[in-house]
């Protein structure tokens, strides 16, 4: 059965609640308002650090990473891959916390790792081919239109 994409209300409660578990500050939401890119951020912060929480708009898969601007003043759109983070007191009460809903959290390592098209067949052949990711986490959180 496929999964239901989650809500932007959601993905936000999702985030309130893992600030207040992990004792962070939401300071702000960097929402994808067109095609591109496929997630959303979190943007927290942390008395020795400042994290995001993104999330695909679909598929409810989740991450941390360095906060992105995805939108400039000029209106252009970054393209970038995003850099994700090994924070484990982090990501563990992000894992205990999505455990709970429809999301899956990626870790570094795995994200980091190369991408296996045939490991991921819901994908478009199409974009794989026109985009050549080479690590996961370019294939799951991306800029593609």
């Amino acid at each position: 059965m496929a999964q239901a994409e989650p809500g932007v209300s959601e993905f936000r409660g999702f985030v309130h609640e893992f600030a207040r578990r992990s004792r962070g500050e939401v300071a702000e939401f960097r929402l994808a308002r067109y095609d591109t890119p496929n997630f959303h951020q979190g943007v927290l912060t942390y008395r020795d650090r400042t994290v995001a929480v993104v999330g695909t708009r679909y598929y409810g898969r989740m991450a941390l990473a360095e906060p992105r601007v995805i939108e400039f003043t000029n209106g252009s759109v970054s393209t970038l891959p995003l850099t994700f983070l090994d924070e484990p007191d982090l990501v563990a009460v992000l894992t205990d916390l999505a455990a709970q809903t429809k999301y899956r959290v990626y870790p570094k390592a795995e994200l980091d790792g190369p991408f296996d098209p045939a490991a991921w067949p819901m994908m478009s052949a199409h974009d794989i081919r026109c985009w050549r990711p080479e690590t996961l986490g370019a294939a799951l959180f991306n800029w593609w239109d």
